[in-house]
Order: structure tokens, then sequence, then C-alpha cells
């Protein structure tokens, strides 16, 4: 069974993605803010991590940096969700080893395209 970390700020954001993304085969995990995510992904080893830029506690990208930092969650894609669409905030992702950069509104079909090519 493949693990999904999914971690948006916005209730309404996790159920949209967690039904889109949800099939027979993934197990997916939620977290409301970036430390909470930064904490389920070093304890339960998913073998994805969907982000949402703005979160609170800790955002997206730097949830990201702190994964990319340690040996045990260096390997976990990333993808990354956001509002954000201007290049230099793409640059960013892409320094940051982000696997799939997401600009919201995203259609439900291209999210389940990134998940099924990353897993």
């Amino acid at each position: 069974m493949k693990r999904i970390l999914l971690a948006d700020g916005e209730e309404n954001l996790r159920v949209l993605v967690h039904t889109t993304i949800e099939e027979p085969g993934y197990q997916i995990l939620e977290a409301s803010d970036g430390l909470e995510a930064l904490a389920a992904a070093q304890a339960h080893q998913p073998d994805l991590v969907i982000l949402d830029w703005m979160m609170p506690a800790m955002t997206g990208p730097e949830v990201a940096e702190k994964l990319r930092e340690n040996e045990a969650t260096s390997h976990i894609p990333i993808i990354l969700l956001t509002a954000k669409g201007q290049q230099e905030d793409m640059a960013q992702g892409e320094r940051l080893g982000v696997a799939a950069y997401l600009v919201k509104p995203f259609s439900p079909l291209q999210l389940l395209e990134a998940v099924n090519r990353l897993l």
C-alpha cells in the first residue's frame, strides 16, 4: 500500500484533494499545518507528500526544505499546491526539488496524473 501525506491548512481543500486522489492501494494521511506535516513525514515515511504553499506554523516550501535536508526523507517526491503562479515562485519550487508544481485552481485530473506518475 502506498502512503500519501496531504498537508493543507484549509480543511475544504484537504477534503477535495483527498477525494480526488483516493484509490484502493493508497493510504492518505492528513496534516493541517506545516509542523504537523513535517512530524508526520518523519514518523510515517510516506511514498509521496502533497504540500500547500501557505500553511500555518510552517510554509510548504519550509517543510520541503526540511524534508530535503533529512537523509531519511530527502528521497520522497513532493507535489506543491499553490496559488503562487509567478515565475520566481516556480523557480523556488524547482530549487527545493519539488517533483510537481500545481497552481490553484488546478484540475483534479492534473493532480491525479501527477500522483500516479510519482507513485
